[in-house]
């Protein structure tokens, strides 16, 4: 019986020592995620490092879930309470994008299908990229990136007979092409408005205000990331009911200055549709030559008088973004 009694205490007490380094070990796990959670509710990514990390809030969300099981599995009700908590905060930030809203598009509304893609230091496969804009019945697309050979390129491989308009500007490295004609930015637009890559386009009648967007990235300088969306923000502010803000924003939808873009009056096109976690980049990026997409930081993003009717990534070999092919119908 003694014997008995001593390997009986042995064993709870191994157990006891397992499930106490776990939790622990679980709770661990919690203080990345918890972290970003607090430096998105501050806002403190704006303009800083922390806009690096940021990226990673969705595969935190998971970690954070995937605590929340084994917590409850050992029954580690105190950290499994504050896991919970934690995932509750998460999911009311992401689910969102995972629903479609579900509009109804009246059949006869006015359509226009736009893409934009990133030309990746001028390298994209400038042939591969007309197809895409020749197969997906492009009538709209903003490129990024663009410069080098780029140029030329696209003019050898036929974009003037698909987009016959161009709308660029000096010290830009963005561009509008466009199968219907672009109309420079209306008088009363703003400053800020003008200085970016935009022009008015018809469709079916209604104006249609489209503007290329490419902000520095947070890596390389994340004052001058915060000051291109406060540029974005100023020229968006009042004119986004029949706008279209399309491009590489390199931002996802939980850094703060591109929720603040979006509370001007815009929309994301894939969180619309509920494809809010469609990667788009890296695509064979030199850097990271082993890593598929895993952030989403391509938009299209459209005022209240459109509706987002599908949205799709396209991989153009050349560069290490994927495009983004959306169409938009003209409801309001």
């Amino acid at each position: 019986m003694g014997k008995q009694g001593a390997a009986g205490r042995s064993g709870v007490g191994w157990w006891g020592r397992t499930r106490r380094v776990v939790t622990w070990l679980g709770a661990a796990a919690l203080v990345p995620p918890a972290a970003l959670a607090v430096v998105r509710l501050g806002g403190w990514d704006d303009g800083t490092s922390l806009a690096v990390p940021m990226v990673l809030l969705p595969y935190a969300a998971a970690a954070t879930l995937l605590a929340l099981v084994v917590l409850l599995v050992l029954r580690s009700w105190w950290a499994a309470g504050v896991a919970g908590l934690l995932a509750v905060v998460q999911l009311c930030w992401l689910v969102p994008r995972f629903v479609p809203e579900g509009g109804s598009v009246a059949a006869d509304a006015p359509r226009l299908r736009v893409a934009t893609s990133n030309a990746y230091l001028g390298q994209v496969d400038a042939a591969e990229l007309v197809k895409l804009v020749r197969e997906q019945r492009i009538d709209v697309l903003a490129m990024e990136e663009y410069w080098g050979a780029a140029p030329a390129a696209m003019e050898r491989a036929g974009i003037a007979e698909l987009l016959p308009h161009r709308q660029v500007r000096p010290g830009r490295d963005t561009v509008l092409y466009s199968r219907l004609p672009l109309a420079p930015l209306d008088a009363s637009a703003s400053e800020a408005a003008r200085a970016q890559v935009a022009a008015e386009v018809a469709v079916g009648g209604r104006t249609v205000r489209l503007t290329a967007v490419h902000t520095y990235y947070p890596l390389g300088d994340a004052g001058r990331w915060s000051r291109d969306f406060a540029d974005l923000r100023a020229a968006a502010t009042g004119s986004t009911r029949d706008a279209v803000f399309l491009g590489d924003f390199n931002a996802t939808l939980d850094h703060a200055p591109m929720r603040e873009l979006l509370a001007t009056g815009l929309t994301d096109t894939h969180a619309e549709l509920g494809r809010g976690g469609s990667p788009t980049w890296p695509e064979d990026n030199a850097d990271f030559p082993y890593l598929p997409p895993v952030i989403q930081i391509d938009h299209v993003l459209h005022g209240d008088a459109l509706t987002a009717v599908s949205v799709a990534e396209h991989r153009v070999p050349g560069t290490d973004h994927r495009a983004v092919v959306a169409e938009l119908a003209v409801t309001g």
